[in-house]
């Protein structure tokens, strides 16, 4: 906890944002973070409240009240010790996590709730500022091996804790940079990629090998799948790496996107996000791409109220677009959630990003019928609107009309990790086409082909950030426990 009467005495303090027209000329951060003193009065709010619920709140239980009491006395080295000891990555979460523990922190019952995500932000920063984060190689090795596929938040964090332990740790990534979604999927306005490849020289400095460019198995030759993005120049089968490696970790996320099954999904212009939000980040890499997808000089309509929408309106705003819409087929959720309903579990509630405050028309309770074009180009939407009867959405009789778009992006989630390569390995998969394995404390995350396991959202579907990296974690565990008959690793 902080001060004993902190959440009395102290108000929330919301970190800044740097002012539109000026974020809006580059795609850096703008996020403005606490100071120390900021970060001190915001920890004071932590109160003694017995039960802690931010932590079980936090899908990696991060010990909150013990960091916040730390960086209230000043004590910031040992607080970043406390936030490591559970998150490998707190400057990935302290940017793009929406904290679900400050949803289910106990002064949100009748109040603003802790500014936790601002404070793990402020001390992870520090942390990289003072030098206190170093590498930490293993004091001996195993002599095992291990194979992580794919470089995501759950591959990397399976792979710095596998590491650790001593084992010879090889992640295989198919584009040309590690990261994952983090790298390819994140906006850099949202997370500049410095983040990730200071990690990345950290865990090389503590044994890690990182191979791109290096493709699993096969991808499809048509359909969603076959969009993903993928640099590779090297393939490897999956036999080929179960022979080569004493185990398997299969980290790979969800990437196979939702599709529109509509008239018109073929017409030039209709784009899934994962081919667009891609194509800018590497550009802002240095990569020189033909024929980049541009929001430039367009009438732009996201189709896909989530994160991954978003994005693209922030992204699209950048390219310069003449307008975006956003379109969402849920109603609009109520500005303020039902505090007695809902508390310690995250609230259904209007969230407005920082994208959206860009400028962004959004429009609730909407379905896209029809995309119509011109000489193959699409030119607009037709859509009706929808309302809940019995627990499905009807389309309300009278209300179709027809929206101009010269660039349509499909923001609406992805279903499943790509058949192909959990298909490669033989891998059985769930009901929702993820890699069938359990969470159990013993034999979890092993599939049912030995020595292969499955961790992240190739797991459990698509989610946070968060959950990949206690996903990892866990795997981990599970891994050295598989591979040495015991584990000192957490979980």
């Amino acid at each position: 906890m902080g001060k004993v009467t902190g959440f009395m005495e102290f108000e929330r303090i919301e970190e800044a944002y740097k002012p539109v027209p000026e974020r809006l000329k580059h795609y850096k951060e703008f996020v403005v973070g606490l100071d120390e003193a900021q970060s001190k009065k915001q920890a004071a709010r932590c109160m003694d409240c017995g039960t802690p619920f931010c932590n079980s709140g936090c899908p990696v239980n991060n010990i909150i009240p013990d960091f916040n009491d730390l960086v209230y006395q000043g004590d910031w080295k040992n607080a970043i010790t406390v936030l490591h000891s559970t998150n490998n990555f707190p400057e990935f979460t302290g940017r793009i996590c929406p904290a679900p523990c400050e949803a289910a922190c106990v002064v949100n019952v009748n109040d603003d709730p802790v500014g936790i995500k601002s404070i793990e932000h402020a001390i992870i920063d520090r942390a990289w500022a003072e030098g206190w984060v170093q590498p930490q190689p293993p004091k001996h090795k195993s002599g095992r091996s291990v194979a992580v596929v794919g470089s995501g938040p759950a591959g990397l964090a399976a792979a710095q804790q596998l590491a650790r332990a001593g084992h010879d740790v090889t992640v295989f990534e198919k584009n040309s940079r590690i990261g994952g979604l983090l790298r390819y999927g994140i906006p850099d306005f949202k997370m500049e990629k410095t983040h990730i490849d200071r990690r990345i020289e950290q865990m090389q400095a503590e044994g890690v090998v990182f191979k791109v460019n290096t493709l699993i198995g096969s991808l499809p030759a048509e359909g969603p799948g076959s969009k993903v993005t993928n640099d590779a120049k090297t393939t490897i089968s999956p036999d080929e790496l179960r022979q080569q490696f004493d185990a398997v970790l299969l980290a790979a996320g969800s990437e196979q996107s939702r599709d529109l099954p509509v008239p018109g999904r073929e017409l030039e212009g209709v784009h899934f996000a994962m081919e667009f939000l891609p194509q800018q980040n590497k550009v802002n890499a240095g990569d020189k791409l033909k024929g980049q997808l541009l929001a430039a000089g367009k009438h732009v309509i996201v189709i896909g109220g989530g994160d991954t929408g978003s994005d693209c309106v922030g992204t699209s705003n950048r390219h310069g677009a003449l307008s975006v819409t956003q379109f969402e087929v849920m109603p609009q959720p109520p500005e303020q959630e039902n505090k007695p309903l809902v508390w310690p579990y995250w609230p259904l509630k209007l969230r407005t990003s920082s994208s959206h405050e860009e400028g962004c028309q959004r429009e609730f309770a909407i379905s896209t019928k029809a995309l119509v074009g011109k000489a193959g180009k699409v030119t607009g939407l037709i859509t009706a609107r929808v309302e809940m009867k019995d627990g499905k959405l009807v389309e309300v009789p009278g209300t179709e009309q027809e929206h101009k778009a010269d660039l349509v992006l499909l923001a609406m989630g992805f279903v499943n990790p790509l058949a192909s390569l959990l298909d490669g390995f033989g891998v059985d998969k769930d009901a929702r086409g993820n890699a069938k394995a359990s969470t159990d404390f013993t034999g979890g995350y092993l599939t049912n082909v030995p020595k292969v396991f499955a961790a992240g959202d190739v797991r459990r579907g698509q989610s946070l950030v968060v959950w990949a990296i206690r996903e990892g974690r866990q795997a981990a565990r599970a891994v050295d426990e598989f591979l040495m008959g015991h584990s000192d690793l957490p979980r």
